[in-house]
Formats: structure tokens, C-alpha cells, sequence
């Protein structure tokens, strides 16, 4: 089977792994490689772990059982069996099957750390890593069964479980045995040696795959909320005076600056702003005239993730760790998920709160309370046609299990292991529900695009500003002006389309330029 992309490899070197490679590898296929440094330190490293195999000293998963029986010396003729039954022991994940792209970063990121040479694996065993990634043999991972401690145990176990020619992959769409899907790749199943199985099994890969791909989708919401917020402000005849920067200045936090500068070059120009320049209200409603606020706490919430997921693309979670250098092994925590957790928390909190304040301004565009003239609910003779009525009760149901999404798992722990380990990070249920949390705000926030570029149609002559004009007009290249009722979903199916392709931001990036 020939590579997935000829593109220039990602190259694991030992170093970080930065944010994009994660993307180019797990959604653009990229290939990937082991530089030279790296096979160089995975061999110094194995040729350590090789010298202890034979010991009597009780040495943590290399000569002895794990977790409650850590105490368990193994016979040294029995120590590579161990492996193999760490790795078949632990492979009892349930629950649905991570998507490709999930697998494919939580293995990029397993292959990564080996490579830092603090694992003890033979070259051998990344080398096969490497292979399934280019050759595209994904494991059938389950996404439930970690407590976020230890690692990801079982779902690394399934990933561990289909390098040994066991558990199942995926082909042709379709799970068969992972035996199969390496000899139709020309790749030979590893016999796991000493330290291997466990290296395979500890870390944080999972919650921090998801992690990152969650990251990288809500950079480009928080961006496209700029864009519909603003689309609503002038479909709402308000005002972007609120975002003046000196106004920002004076409470300079980085994301409230960025979305309010935002907003300034989207409504740049707005002939529907300047027509009521001169009106007696005082002040907008909140969900318009505090953007900056609400959507820069979103945007905090994602640099704080960011920041972690950048640090924990760089390190090492396995254990025990060996220090070959200094002929040391040592037993750490350095699996325990708490910082992850912590931060896919509070970027699903943020989430909850820029879909919040989004779903208000659904409201507004539809309530004839508060619509500015617009015709209820943006539908032409009215009565007869409902518009987009339903529309807002969506976005309110999608707001209300977003709220639920952001209750914290990380606070959660329950003990595992005969209470060996008795304080567990439960992150990965952390990454999960920010995976469903990303999906529901991408929706809300194209319910918002949709019916923001039917509002600005009924301001018609006045024009919208040059950023939320671009925005319109993407969306009316795919998705007529509503004239009278149709089959909705269809609506809905299309400006999530038009949401998560990146489509209209490049729209509006050709007009007015990059957005922060």
C-alpha cells in the first residue's frame, strides 16, 4: 500500500509538535517521519532499558507488575510476556469508535513521545507507529473506558493492541482484524520486548488529540462569531461606537481587544450604521454592545488551552521514565491528566458562554419585540409563513446542553487500582464533551449566519459593512433568501457547511483582511 501523502513529512525529532502538525498529519494526512536525532536517542535509551531487563532490583513495569501489583517481581523469562499482556489486559474500551482524524492524532501524538527517548522503546516500535500512520492502518479505538490517569490505559491499549496483530482496524470503512490491515500494508506485527507494552499504554494521547483538534476548531469560531455578531449588529441597527479601542484600552485584556477590533473593520463603512448615527438610543443590548467582552472570554479560554496543549505536545507522559544518560529510571506522574482537563474545561465553559450570548442574538433578529422593524421571525407574509421561528428554538436547545457540557469533569475522581490510584483526572471525559461542545456552538453559530444574511437582505438599499456584506454574500452563493417556507434543514445542513469549510471567513478575509 503506497504512503497517504506525499506532502513534506512531519518529522518527529524529539523537539514540540507544533499545534499545525497535528492538523496536517491527523486531517491533511501528511506524512511522517523520525528524524535521525530521534532513532539515535531511542536507541541509547533501549540499549539502557536492555541492561536492567535482567535485574533482580524491582524496577516498575520493567520488572515488576503495574499498578496494585507493583510489588509482583516477574520472572525475567517471563518480562516480554508481561508486555503483551499489559497491552491485551487493557484493550476493553467501549463506547463508540474515535473518528480517523481523532486516531490519527492520538497516534501522532503516542509516536511523538516515544521519540523524546524517555520511554525505552526500540526504534523498532515507532518505526511501526510511523508505518500505520503513512499507510493508513487506524486502530478501532473505543472513546470510553480512561479515568484520565495512568494515561489513557484503555483506549492506548487498542492502539498498542493493533501494532501486536490484535484488536481491530479499519478498511475500506469497515472494522476487520488488525492482523489483516497490517498484512495488507506490508507491515509486520511488533513482538513487544521489556518496558514496550506499558510505554504504549501510559500517557495523555487521547485527551490531548482530542484537545488539540478542539482547539484548532475553535480558533476559527471564535473568529466566525466576530463575523456573525457583526452581521446581527447591523441587521439590528446598532452601533459600533461600543468598540472603539481607546474604550478597550481602558480594560485591556488580549481577546476582549481582538474581537473588538473585529468588529470595527467588519462594520467599516456600514451605510446602515450611518443612517441612524444620529438616533435617541443610548446604549445597545448586551449581546451586542458587550461582544467584546463575551466573545474575548472565549478567546481567553482558548489561549489558556492553547497554552497548555502547546506545553503538552512537548513532553513526555509515559512511566516509570529513563534517564539513560544518568543511568536512571524514575516512577512520576507525569500521565496524570489534571492540567489537561483543567484546560478542556474551561474552553467548553467559554464555548458555553459565546454560544450563550449568540443564541440572544437569534432571538433578536426573529422577536418582533426587539427586531428593529424586521418583519417576526424573518418570514414574508407573515402568518403564513413561520420563516426561521424554529430556528431560535434550536439554537436554545443546542445553548442548553452546551451548559450542561460546561460542568467540569477534571473536579471529578474516583478511585482505581485497590486505591494505588486514588486520585484520578477523569480528562478524558474533559476532551470528550468539548468535542460535542465544539460541534453544537459551530451549529449555533450558523444558525446566527443564516439568519443575520436574511435580516441584512430586508435593510436593503442600505448596505452592511465591507466584512458583514462579504459574509452575506457568501452565504447567498450557496443559500437563497428565504421567500416563503421550505424545507428548513436544509438551510440549517447548509450553513453549518458554509461554518465549518472556513468558506465565509475567507470571504471576509479577501475583503477586509486577516481577522484577529
Amino acid at each position: 500500500m503506497e504512503d497517504l501523502s506525499a506532502a513534506t513529512p512531519v518529522v518527529l525529532d524529539g523537539g514540540p509538535l507544533p499545534l499545525a502538525a497535528v492538523a496536517a498529519v491527523a486531517r491533511g494526512r501528511a506524512r511522517v517521519a523520525l528524524s535521525a536525532d530521534a532513532r539515535a536517542r531511542l536507541g541509547a535509551a533501549r540499549a539502557f532499558v536492555d541492561r536492567l531487563a535482567d535485574a533482580d532490583e524491582p524496577i516498575y513495569g520493567i520488572t515488576t507488575g503495574v499498578g496494585k501489583l507493583k510489588d509482583v517481581v516477574i520472572p525475567v523469562a517471563e518480562r516480554d510476556r508481561l508486555q503483551r499482556n499489559l497491552v491485551l489486559s487493557h484493550a476493553g474500551g467501549v463506547g463508540a469508535p474515535l473518528a480517523e482524524d481523532e486516531t490519527r492524532a492520538v497516534m501522532l501524538l503516542l509516536a511523538a513521545s516515544l521519540a523524546r527517548g524517555a520511554s525505552g522503546v526500540r526504534p523498532l516500535v515507532a518505526d511501526t507507529l510511523v508505518a500505520c500512520l503513512n499507510r493508513g492502518v487506524h486502530p478501532v479505538v473505543p472513546e470510553l473506558g480512561s479515568v484520565g490517569s495512568s494515561g489513557d490505559l484503555a483506549p492506548l491499549a487498542h492502539v498498542a493492541a493493533c501494532l501486536i496483530g490484535e484488536g481491530e482496524a479499519w478498511r475500506d470503512a469497515r472494522p476487520v482484524p488488525a492482523r489483516e490491515a497490517l498484512a495488507a500494508a506490508g507491515i509486520a506485527p511488533v513482538a513487544l520486548a521489556t518496558k514496550e507494552g506499558l510505554a504504549l499504554l501510559n500517557g495523555t494521547h487521547l485527551m490531548a488529540g482530542l484537545g488539540a483538534l478542539a482547539v484548532l476548531d475553535v480558533t476559527a469560531l471564535v473568529r466566525l462569531a466576530d463575523v456573525t455578531g457583526a452581521m446581527s449588529l447591523e441587521a439590528l441597527m446598532g452601533s459600533n461606537a461600543a468598540f472603539e479601542e481607546r474604550v478597550h484600552r481602558l480594560r485591556p485584556h488580549p481577546g476582549q481587544l481582538a474581537t473588538a477590533g473585529n468588529l470595527r473593520r467588519l462594520t467599516d463603512a456600514s451605510a446602515i450604521i450611518a443612517s441612524h448615527a444620529d438616533c435617541t438610543r443610548v446604549q445597545d443590548a448586551y449581546s451586542l454592545r458587550c461582544m467584546p467582552q463575551v466573545h474575548g472570554s472565549a478567546r481567553e479560554a482558548l489561549g489558556f488551552a492553547r497554552s497548555i496543549l502547546e506545553r503538552e505536545l512537548a513532553s513526555v507522559t509515559d512511566n516509570p521514565l529513563v534517564f539513560p544518560d544518568d543511568g536512571v529510571v524514575r516512577s512520576g506522574g507525569n500521565f496524570h491528566g489534571e492540567i489537561v482537563g483543567l484546560a478542556l474545561d474551561t474552553l467548553a465553559v467559554g464555548l458555553a458562554s459565546l454560544a450563550g450570548i449568540t443564541e440572544r442574538r437569534i432571538d433578536r433578529l426573529v422577536n418582533p419585540l426587539t427586531s428593529e422593524g424586521l418583519p417576526p421571525f424573518l418570514a414574508s407574509d407573515r402568518g403564513l409563513n413561520s420563516g426561521y421561528m424554529i430556528a431560535q428554538y434550536v439554537a436554545a436547545a443546542l445553548v442548553s446542553e452546551l451548559r450542561l457540557l460546561a460542568h467540569p469533569a477534571s473536579v471529578d475522581s474516583i478511585p482505581t487500582s485497590g486505591l494505588q490510584e486514588d486520585y484520578n483526572a477523569m480528562a478524558a471525559a474533559s476532551a470528550l464533551k468539548l468535542r460535542r461542545a465544539v460541534g453544537l456552538a459551530r451549529q449555533v453559530l450558523a444558525i446566527e449566519l443564516l439568519l443575520a444574511a436574511q435580516a441584512l437582505d430586508f435593510r436593503a438599499p442600505l448596505a452592511p459593512g465591507r466584512g458583514s456584506a462579504a459574509a452575506r454574500d457568501a452565504v447567498r452563493a450557496r443559500i437563497p433568501a428565504l421567500a416563503a417556507d421550505r424545507y428548513l434543514k436544509a438551510d440549517l445542513d447548509a450553513a453549518l457547511a458554509l461554518a465549518a469549510d472556513g468558506s465565509v471567513i475567507e470571504a471576509v478575509e479577501r475583503a477586509i483582511g486577516p481577522l484577529a
